[in-house]
């Protein structure tokens, strides 16, 4: 049914549930997972020119560690998960929804929350511009609260 599934991350807390459900779903499904983090091309435009260098360079550091942390996910939910990694630079819903066309995914799989928080009333503006624009199904996945009985403590 999920041969290839993409996972959007953004190396924040609230993504982390959404690589958890990414690669579970790719582990039961033996999916290859491509995960993919977008250097947003407007925050950096928007820096001024003596530390847009220096800024795009820590996005894309961040974006490394980021991706990483998705790596690590999928090997300790299983070892034989094929995982693919890339860094975009660009408008991220656009880059998403076009990653998901490129590697011809079943699944796009992100938070509803990223970085820059609860800007939005229900869900991110960027999980909204994917839902609505990705030409695959879309799983959103939200963050549980602490005082949530589904959320689980290690």
């Amino acid at each position: 049914m999920f041969d290839t599934i993409v996972v959007a991350t953004d190396g924040s807390d609230s993504v982390r549930r959404a690589v958890d459900v990414a690669v579970d779903v790719a582990a039961r499904f033996d999916a290859e997972v491509h995960a993919i983090y977008v250097v947003d091309s407007g925050e950096v435009e928007s820096t001024p020119d003596e530390v847009r260098e220096d800024l795009r360079d820590a996005l894309d550091d961040h974006g490394e560690s980021a991706l990483e942390q998705v790596t690590e996910a999928a090997g300790e939910r299983d070892s034989e998960l094929d995982v693919t990694v890339e860094v975009r630079e660009g408008r991220p819903a656009g880059e998403i929804s076009g990653c998901a066309g490129d590697v011809d995914a079943d699944l796009v799989a992100m938070g509803t929350r990223g970085r820059h928080g609860e800007n939005r009333f229900l869900i991110g503006s960027v999980a909204e511009r994917v839902v609505r624009t990705c030409p695959v199904p879309v799983l959103t996945v939200r963050q549980l609260t602490d005082e949530d009985p589904r959320r689980t403590t290690i």
